[in-house]
């Protein structure tokens, strides 16, 4: 694992702080769909991706789910580390985009390296920060854009995140992620794909000029 966090993390870290991780993280790796964090369960371990791609959600009292944003190779998230700081259960789901590989941090690190590594805690400040600016884009999204440019949006970080131009979602999955339903989705769905801007076919859509 010691070389991986030296291509990964040696920018943004001290050394003592990488053979600190070394010493006491575990690695985990989650298939694509496989889900990392669960609402309400209580979190022990905050993840760093080395790889892959997770998508966070939130859900309603009516259990229909908001994509939040994503999170990359070399991030992590924000909310995690706050239920970490504050033994509190988890507001969020964390579901994998594509196959992702982590390292998995023991809850019980996270203050004394943010007392004692000045890297760990602007990584931590920067964390919140990005996930925080990624909050209000999604606010901003819902408040200020129709639904078919948010649609537009969500397809273009989709293949942003997956390094792909063939998304892998079925009308219903994209609209639990948007929060609409499905007839809207298709709707506009199919209207991109007669305005030239995708293909669509059986549970993928192939992005060509969006």
């Amino acid at each position: 694992m010691i070389q991986e966090l030296k291509e990964k993390y040696a920018a943004v870290f001290e050394p003592a702080l990488i053979d600190e991780i070394n010493q006491v993280a575990t690695i985990k790796e989650i298939r694509e769909g496989e889900h990392l964090m669960e609402i309400g369960n209580y979190i022990r371990s905050m993840p760093l991706l080395l790889e892959g791609a997770v998508k966070v959600l939130r859900e309603d009292e009516n259990g229909d789910e908001l994509l939040l944003y994503f999170l990359e190779s070399g991030e992590t998230c924000a909310m995690t580390i706050t239920c970490c700081l504050g033994n509190t259960r988890s507001e969020i789901r964390a579901i994998a985009e594509k196959d992702t590989r982590l390292i998995m941090l023991p809850v019980q690190k996270m203050q004394e390296w943010m007392e004692q590594y000045s890297s760990w805690r602007n990584f931590v400040l920067n964390s919140y920060q990005n996930r925080m600016m990624e909050l209000l884009n999604t606010i901003d999204k819902i408040a200020f854009l129709k639904m078919d440019e948010r649609l537009i949006s969500y397809l273009r970080e989709k293949a942003k995140v997956s390094n792909d131009d063939l998304i892998k979602s079925t009308h219903q999955e994209i609209a639990y992620e948007l929060n609409t339903s499905r007839v809207v989705i298709s709707r506009l769905l199919k209207k991109l794909e007669n305005d030239g801007f995708i293909e669509l076919h059986r549970n993928r859509i192939k992005l060509l000029t969006l």
